[in-house]
């Protein structure tokens, strides 16, 4: 129940949705959306399937398939035929033909047995880690309306985190999976740039655009996981982490944020030692700028042709950013793209001694609008920057707080199909 006292459906987990018919799957969908209070509905939902049309595609999922008879909800970015793409603008689908074709990602969900339940909206154009649209509505959190929900992807953690599907898929370029996966109490996955789940995505920065996934819980997690990245390799041995005091990379961190994930970062794995901390801190030092330049860079690069006619249809702080991305000096660009690969570098190196990092994915609560501050976002990217520009896959676990609020830990490691991802879900469990 939420702090207005609305009841939110509770979350069934997969097991729940697959012992349904598809009639009762498809009328528990519509229940649940049904329920929601309107502003979260309006500000999370971009398009749901109609009754009839989910009910035949839900029957039709191959039986023996890992995720059959689970639905899932589709971050509007990624293309579904007949129903246009709007990527949380005001303009897009009016100068952007309906696509004709799903995309690879609703095709690979499609042969493994998931049904697409609708379309979640998101932060316009997914540049924003806090949940902010003035098109459609700031995305509320599920259980805190007074407060954010985070973003880019933020339709689709809440309406997870709301009960309305087991999975939803989104994207994660700067922590848009990560955070909104922290500050709704879920489990959250992000693969790696340029891989074929991503490069049919409308693209925000293709350089560090992924893809990425939100569960209710550890076991979806795990079976998500080894429907889409494939079984996990063998460990020879319990992997080895390590993890960095989150003070040490924002002072001004919340102290119960802070000691939370140290405590639970602790119970996956040990602290750094001083020589490894030392060189991956150094060269994250530039990192959030490094990330802003090659980021927006790339987004004015995929923008600059809309951002003069429809100028008065953008949200004003997005246009902003993205037309003084227009305004970089090259030799900033390089630079930034210079140290992108020394952080590449010295990470090559970390993973030599060991398979994985726990780092704090939010330095904070969620947030009420108020506090949705530059500061705060760069706080943010202070921490998911590291990841991004190391073009990392990671894992996001919750991470309980005594409010009744949450935060959560990156588990960052070299490849999505090592054992490192099931081996720490099993120790969540």
């Amino acid at each position: 129940m939420d702090t207005n006292g609305t009841k939110t459906p509770d979350p069934l987990p997969f097991a729940g949705w697959q012992a349904m018919t598809p009639a009762q799957a498809a009328r528990e969908v519509q229940t649940r959306i049904a329920a929601l209070p309107a502003p979260l509905r309006s500000a999370a939902l971009a398009w749901l399937r109609p009754e009839p049309e989910f009910a035949a595609q839900f029957g039709a999922a191959p039986p023996t398939a890992l995720l059959r008879g689970v639905p899932y909800l589709l971050k509007d970015l990624f293309d579904l035929a007949g129903v246009p793409t709007r990527a949380g603008s005001a303009f897009l689908a009016k100068i952007r033909p309906i696509p004709t074709q799903d995309s690879r990602m609703v095709t690979e969900l499609a042969r493994h047995g998931a049904t697409c339940a609708g379309k979640t909206h998101l932060v316009e154009f997914a540049s924003g880690l806090t949940g902010e649209n003035p098109h459609y509505g700031d995305c509320p959190h599920p259980r805190f309306p007074d407060r954010l929900s985070g973003g880019s992807s933020s339709g689709s953690a809440t309406l997870v985190a709301a009960g309305i599907a087991p999975l939803s898929i989104g994207t994660d370029t700067g922590g848009s999976v990560r955070v909104p996966a922290a500050w709704c109490g879920l489990h959250g996955f992000r693969l790696t740039p340029g891989d074929e789940l991503i490069r049919d995505a409308f693209p925000l920065a293709p350089t560090m655009d992924t893809a990425g996934w939100f569960t209710a819980n550890a076991p979806d997690m795990v079976t998500t996981i080894t429907a889409i990245v494939g079984p996990a390799t063998k460990a020879k041995g319990q992997p080895k982490g390590c993890y960095i005091n989150a003070r040490r990379l924002v002072p001004g961190m919340d102290p119960a944020v802070a000691t939370a994930c140290d405590y639970a970062a602790a119970s996956l794995s040990a602290h750094a030692d001083p020589v490894a901390e030392a060189a991956l801190v150094l060269s994250w030092h530039q990192a959030v700028g490094s990330y802003v330049t090659i980021g927006m860079s790339e987004a004015h690069a995929a923008h600059r042709d809309w951002l003069a006619p429809y100028r008065e249809h953008y949200d004003p702080v997005i246009w902003q950013r993205f037309t003084d991305a227009g305004h970089f000096p090259a030799d900033e660009i390089a630079k930034a793209r210079d140290r992108l690969a020394d952080i590449r570098s010295v990470w090559r190196d970390f993973f030599r001694a060991y398979d994985y990092l726990v780092l704090p994915a939010v330095p904070c609560a969620a947030p009420t609008k108020a506090e949705a501050t530059a500061e705060l976002r760069r706080n943010i990217l202070t921490l998911t920057a590291p990841a991004s520009l190391g073009g990392l896959p990671v894992l996001s676990l919750p991470v309980n707080l005594p409010s009744g609020l949450t935060a959560g830990l990156q588990i960052i490691a070299a490849t999505p199909t090592g054992p490192v991802f099931e081996w720490v879900l099993k120790q969540s469990l």
